[in-house]
């Protein structure tokens, strides 16, 4: 064991290699109050930046077929029940469709609505060939829908240039496709206006 000098003199050994800016006079005061505080300075953490998830590339998806629905899921049976659960969707996004409900009122509710499984018809087309086409939406892009018809046929349509018209509850609505080239997510949050000319 080391006696009291010898550890006085390896304190202040300590002190002055551990603090060389201090003189010799501030050490011999600090160790007359038989207690040391040596300050210590944490390295401060540099604060690291989080990567944000990258999702797939539009090619990725592509490659990938993430969208694609596969030949035997192609039948009309199998999405009724999605019709279904869209109808109810409407009528508690349009509180019950009443009759006495302003058509302004649910027309503005339908614009900004999702529309997968909504059952539509082609009502007007510059392409005759599309007329009369009517199945359930499965899925909607900036530019075309993809329907599936009572005849198990996967029909994928364009938007522009054409009129869709979708009933539910008695009540018809009209879509026209040139004004509606939006992704579903975009469309809800747009403000459509009300004035202008509708054409195809």
């Amino acid at each position: 064991p080391q006696g009291s000098e010898e550890a006085k003199l390896f304190v202040h050994a300590l002190l002055k290699r551990s603090m060389p800016q201090m003189k010799d006079e501030a050490i011999q005061d600090m160790l007359t109050r038989k207690a040391v505080v040596l300050e210590h300075y944490p390295k401060k953490k540099t604060k690291q930046k989080r990567k944000k998830a990258k999702g797939f590339t539009a090619k990725q998806r592509r490659e990938l077929r993430l969208f694609e629905i596969e030949p035997e899921q192609q039948r009309y049976a199998i999405f009724l029940p999605l019709h279904e659960l869209w109808k109810q969707y409407i009528r508690d996004l349009c509180h019950g469709l009443k009759p006495d409900a302003q058509p302004f009122m649910i027309q503005s509710k339908l614009l900004k609505a999702d529309l997968h499984g909504a059952i539509v018809t082609v009502t007007k087309s510059k392409c005759p060939s599309y007329v009369g086409i009517t199945g359930i939406i499965l899925q909607e892009f900036k530019h075309v829908f993809k329907i599936i018809t009572k005849e198990d046929k996967l029909k994928v349509v364009p938007k522009l240039n054409n009129v869709f018209s979708l009933e539910i509850d008695g009540f018809i609505s009209y879509i026209y496709g040139s004004k509606f080239l939006l992704r579903a997510s975009e469309r809800s949050a747009k403000k459509f206006k009300l004035k202008g000319t509708i054409d195809l």
